[in-house]
């Protein structure tokens, strides 16, 4: 694509250099924060995400976040308007928003004063440059979440195109990234189909074995049904032992809960999360052990360890008292039926702070076969599903790549790289 015939230094390090005809004004010159608080227990409770922008919550869709007694003093948000999670804009946690509706009082809501094309400033806030410049200006200790307050965000400076401009920009960005969203939605469909596949295949093996002709005998427990005769039926108390050994240095390599990856060191994580200040006093891995994010153990969010390091004080180690191979028993967890109990036993005060304590895990009961079994099992799993991961893994890089270049394509048009009229 072609570019501008000429451009000029926008007096901003960060945004560099811009078509000689585009303008560079803060963004309090054209925008205003609103205060409406809502007074409608019946509003339409809303989400913001990364990856999703505002949404309208699915009150059934698995969440860590659960649903709030009353909507009374939420934030009022309208069509139109710019909505933000002061807590992760340093993640593009914020966006346009297309639903009428609620959201959380943690949240900041922004009108457009002037005649703009608002989805433009959708598109190039969301920009790696502008959320890299909103977080140097969130403000908190490093080891918590930054926050972007009002105050910091709107003195910051944007460019502006002429409106027409804007307008083809979006036109041309609303077709383009359209055509990636819709081959990036067949590839989550392959994946979705091979994780349902792999599914059945570990949740059929890990509860009734892999001898087809094993007599069977009812396990006693609900959520688990008939078992292979010669299994044994007992609490998760006697199969684990929590590992409360904390580092006395924190030298060691602190490690992250990827939900797509597993437990892995934090700097392959794609996203960086705020790393703490001191990692003296957090809690040792060892590889091999088995890790709770008890946050989000409900959403399938633990792993056996494949690496040495040091997680988070919020987070549950465990090691195996002999019974039962710790991989066996993450397979057994992430089971659905097994979720569902996980489900039942988190506790918590209010959003995204229910936890399964170690007390509430020990007391689930569950079937397992002997230890050796456990270990035909786990390699007849690992046979069997090779296939399907190694699939799932090719669509997903596929994935990546697409996600790559929409971003690509989005940065070089809104910040006037290229031209597209």
């Amino acid at each position: 694509m072609a570019e501008y015939s000429e451009y000029k230094d926008s007096g901003i390090p960060w945004i560099g250099k811009i078509p000689s005809h585009w303008d560079v004004k803060p963004i309090r010159s054209f925008l205003s924060q609103s205060k409406e608080l809502n007074e409608d227990e019946n509003a339409t409770l809303l989400t913001l995400s990364q990856y999703k922008g505002v949404n309208i919550r699915n009150g059934n869709e698995d969440s860590a976040i659960s649903a709030p007694e009353s909507l009374v003093g939420y934030n009022v948000v309208h069509k139109g308007q710019f909505v933000m999670n002061i807590m992760l804009a340093w993640n593009g946690s914020y966006g346009v928003s297309d639903y009428e509706g609620v959201i959380s009082p943690a949240y900041a809501i922004f009108n457009f004063k002037n005649d703009v094309c608002k989805a433009y400033y959708h598109y190039l806030w969301r920009t790696k440059a502008y959320q890299d410049a909103f977080k140097t200006r969130s403000k908190g200790i490093v080891d918590s979440r930054l926050r972007l307050y009002p105050q910091y965000f709107l003195p910051f400076y944007t460019s502006i195109p002429p409106k027409d401009e804007q307008e083809a920009i979006v036109a041309y960005l609303d077709k383009v990234t359209a055509d990636i969203d819709k081959a990036i939605a067949a590839k989550e469909r392959i994946i979705a189909s091979l994780e349902e596949r792999r599914k059945i295949i570990i949740t059929h093996a890990v509860t009734r074995g892999i001898n087809p002709n094993a007599p069977l005998k009812g396990s006693g427990i609900d959520w688990h049904g008939d078992i292979p005769a010669h299994w044994e039926v007992i609490r998760i108390k006697y199969l684990l032992n929590e590992k409360k050994v904390r580092s006395k240095t924190g030298a060691e390599e602190p490690l992250s809960m990827s939900q797509r990856k597993g437990l892995i060191p934090t700097k392959m994580m794609g996203v960086i999360p705020n790393l703490a200040a001191s990692y003296v006093d957090a809690k040792l891995v060892s590889k091999g052990d088995l890790v709770f994010n008890k946050l989000k153990a409900h959403l399938g969010v633990f792993n056996v360890s494949e690496y040495e390091g040091l997680v988070s004080p919020d987070y549950a180690v465990y090691n195996t008292t002999g019974k039962a191979d710790l991989k066996f028993l993450e397979y057994v967890f992430k089971t659905p039926n097994c979720i569902n109990e996980f489900k039942k036993l988190i506790t918590g005060v209010g959003s995204g702070l229910s936890r399964l304590y170690t007390n509430d895990l020990y007391s689930i009961y569950c079937a397992i076969p002997p230890i050796d079994e456990q270990l035909s099992i786990r390699n007849h799993i690992v046979n069997q599903t090779k296939a399907i991961s190694e699939a799932i893994d090719q669509c997903q890089s596929i994935i990546d790549l697409l996600r790559e270049r929409k971003n690509i394509i989005i940065n070089e048009t809104v910040t006037g790289k290229v031209k597209v009229i």
